[in-house]
Parts: structure tokens; C-alpha cells; sequence
């Protein structure tokens, strides 16, 4: 379930703000009856919604996975006319990232127009799995893994308690490679965390998201999701 000025934006009509304006309107119309408040929400795959007396058409539900490049917007389009993610895949269906990676951030990230299956995989309480690989300023101490393993208090809180460990150690550079696998999905909250125990990142990449991960894939390729594996995420989202 979406809030339906969000459902009509997707489904490229008009910005949310302008559905915003038909809705209070009176000129959008869920199962024949007319709906007037912001915070209704409809599914478009089951209700029958009508935006001045022009059906939503019901997109067939797609599922991609983007090994998304450094230096591009998690958006479907940038004012500034930087690149974006939707950039690097075709497809006919008006598509858009589940959560968002950083600017400076590569790695896995889910696209879709299947906003009920986005919102389960988004939800704080699913925990599902995202590992990091993470280039950092300095060595870590045994102190600093346990204190990402722990959780790391931040501005915004204590984090969930992650899994963290030393991949490579480079003395003469001074840098080490981590790996770090959370289920919480802050803002910028690998950065903060490894920022927060003393080892700022250099370059940050996604590796896995549940059970999905880069293996045959370039910076900027995509493919479609098996059936089995948007089976698996849902799987994953519920338990």
C-alpha cells in the first residue's frame, strides 16, 4: 500500500505535488468512490484508480538489479542533469531504486516498479542483510572491529549491532579494507559508523543486498531478478 499521490507520480502523470492538488481536488476516484484526503493509500495492482476520468494502467511488476557506479544519483532524475540510475536501464515501466546509495557509493541496488515488494525490503523491521566493503584511513584496532560489532552511538542513535572484519591491511598506505554487514538503512550510516571509530572511508561499495551480490557484473550493468530470487527477497522481508 502506497500513498496514492506517490502511486500517480510513478505512474508519470504528474509530479506528487500536482497529485497532491487533483486529489484535494476531488479529482481522483479509488473503487468508483471519490478521494479527497492526502494520506489515503491504494494498491495499484488491486484497486481501480482513476485520476480525471483516465484509469492507472497496471504495470506488470519488474524487478532489476544495477551494480550502480560511483559518482550517480539513487534518483530518477536530477535537476542539476546528473546522471541517474534509471539512466542505465531501458525498460518501459517507470521504475525507481529501492532506498538509495549514496552519490560516492557503487555496489547492488534494486530497481522496480513494485512498490509493495520496495517498502517491505525498506522496512526497519524486516533486517535484511547489506554487507559493505569499505576503503578506510588507517588500521583498525580489535577495539574498533568490536565497537562495530557492538553497535556505534551516533547523532542519531546507537546503531543495530553489526558484523565487521579486516579484509587487507596496506601498512605503507596507512589504509585497510572492511567488511561490514548491517540490516539498518540510515543515511549515509556505513560512513558515519567507520567515521565514528576513528577510520574514515575512502571508497565505499555495496557487495550483497540479501542474497544478491555483483559475481559477473560491471559498474553500470544490470540484469533482471530471477523469479526465485524476488521469491527469496520477499522471503527474507517477512521473516
Amino acid at each position: 500500500m502506497e500513498r496514492l499521490q506517490k502511486i500517480i507520480a510513478n505512474a508519470g502523470i504528474t509530479s506528487r505535488r500536482k497529485a497532491e492538488t487533483l486529489i484535494t481536488g476531488g479529482k481522483v476516484k479509488v473503487n468508483g468512490e471519490t478521494v479527497t484526503e492526502l494520506g489515503f493509500k491504494a494498491d495499484i495492482h488491486q484497486d481501480e484508480i482513476i485520476v480525471n476520468g483516465v484509469p492507472l494502467e497496471k504495470e506488470e511488476p519488474v524487478y532489476f538489479l544495477l551494480y550502480k557506479p560511483s559518482n550517480v544519483i539513487s534518483s530518477v532524475k536530477d535537476e542539476s542533469g546528473r546522471k541517474v540510475v534509471t539512466d542505465f536501464i531501458p525498460a518501459e515501466q517507470r521504475i525507481y531504486p529501492v532506498g538509495r546509495l549514496d552519490f560516492d557509493t557503487s555496489g547492488v541496488l534494486i530497481m522496480t516498479n513494485d512498490g509493495e515488494f520496495a517498502n517491505m525490503l525498506m522496512h526497519p523491521k524486516y533486517k535484511v542483510e547489506k554487507t559493505y566493503i569499505a576503503k578506510v584511513e588507517g588500521i583498525p584496532s580489535k577495539q574498533a572491529v568490536q565497537k562495530l560489532n557492538r553497535g556505534v552511538k551516533l547523532e542519531d542513535g546507537k546503531t543495530a549491532p553489526g558484523f565487521a572484519k579486516v579484509r587487507k591491511t596496506d601498512n605503507k598506505k596507512g589504509t585497510a579494507i572492511i567488511e561490514l554487514t548491517i540490516h539498518e538503512g540510515r543515511n549515509r550510516q556505513v560512513r558515519r559508523m567507520l567515521e565514528a571509530v576513528g577510520h574514515p572511508v575512502i571508497k565505499l561499495k555495496r557487495e550483497r543486498y540479501g542474497i544478491l551480490d555483483l559475481k559477473g557484473m560491471n559498474a553500470g550493468e544490470y540484469r533482471e531478478l530471477k523469479p526465485h530470487e524476488v521469491k527469496k527477497l520477499r522471503e527474507l522481508s517477512v521473516t
